[in-house]
């Protein structure tokens, strides 16, 4: 991993800590539209941009952004490891009292910004997050399974996920370092945010389309991303496994006096083969019961 952060000095107001990959086409967009928002405000801020393991010019981008802009700064990653490694490298590097999370595409609109800020220096809140309350533009497929998503997570989870929350978060410091100390490996970082707590207000936008470049989120890979958040924040798969093996141990143990009553009244059957069975359902569900009771 490389990076030109900048040596200690006084920390900026706020710090947009934003993951790429294969972006070089977005990242001058995001970086114009963001200054024409963040400049009126008249704070110190900074971009730390993290470049994802980019095959394209993406990198090259974040240099010569780098170089005419003391403000901007950069993690490069050797290969690609993820938004969710991404983001944790980008609040390890962000040095503002205010840290700001998101996309450099623009369907997390630095319009909203403003808003946020002064939720989180005005208003008393520790988190300004972001929902999208629509989904035009998206595949149905893709929203359907989405909105499941989330109605099964509020339904097995302690976490409280937002239907359509973006990971476009504006976080105080106190925040940004409880979500630091969280060193999980496989990260969920819709669920960390909630989990740690803090006094979070909400604002709503419409979806937005990419400014530039294509969406580098298949299917596949954002089930696989759903499949991960379940598993991390819920404890249900634990417990239907456990229940799974109850039912297979007590569910062989009915097979055993089943076959020992059919024996003692004369039932022919093929010798070994109801015994086998009854003992391997036995050993699985005993292994399944402990699986869930070790998870």
């Amino acid at each position: 991993m490389s990076t030109n952060s900048p040596a200690e000095k006084s920390a900026p107001d706020a710090s947009f800590v934003v993951p790429c990959f294969n972006e070089q086409e977005a990242i001058p967009v995001f970086y114009a539209e963001l200054l024409r928002v963040v400049e009126p405000m008249k704070i110190s801020f900074e971009i730390v941009f993290v470049d994802d393991g980019s095959g394209d010019g993406t990198l090259a981008k974040m240099r010569e952004l780098a170089a005419k802009d003391s403000r901007v700064h950069y993690v490069s990653f050797s290969r690609n490891f993820g938004k969710e490694a991404a983001l944790l490298a980008g609040m390890e590097t962000a040095r503002g009292n205010v840290v700001a999370t998101m996309d450099e595409d623009l369907q997390d609109p630095p319009s909203v910004f403003p808003d946020c800020w002064r939720a989180v220096s005005e208003e008393g809140f520790d988190c300004a997050a972001t929902r999208r309350v629509t989904r035009k533009g998206e595949p149905p497929i893709r929203s359907f399974f989405s909105r499941k998503f989330y109605s099964v997570m509020a339904k097995i989870s302690d976490a409280h996920i937002v239907d359509g929350a973006r990971d476009y978060r504006v976080m105080r410091r106190e925040m940004v370092d409880a979500i630091l100390k969280l060193r999980e490996r496989n990260r969920f970082s819709k669920g960390i945010f909630s989990w740690v707590g803090f006094k979070t207000k909400w604002f709503e936008f419409e979806n937005v389309e990419r400014a530039a470049g294509e969406t580098k989120w298949s299917f596949g890979k954002l089930l696989l991303y759903s499949f991960s958040g379940i598993v991390a924040f819920s404890t249900v798969p634990l417990q239907i496994s456990s229940f799974a093996g109850i039912i297979f141990a007590a569910g062989s143990l009915i097979g055993i006096v089943v076959t020992i009553l059919l024996k003692l009244l004369g039932h022919s059957m093929v010798w070994g083969w109801p015994t086998l069975v009854c003992l391997i359902l036995f050993v699985s569900g005993v292994q399944l019961l402990c699986i869930g009771v070790l998870g």
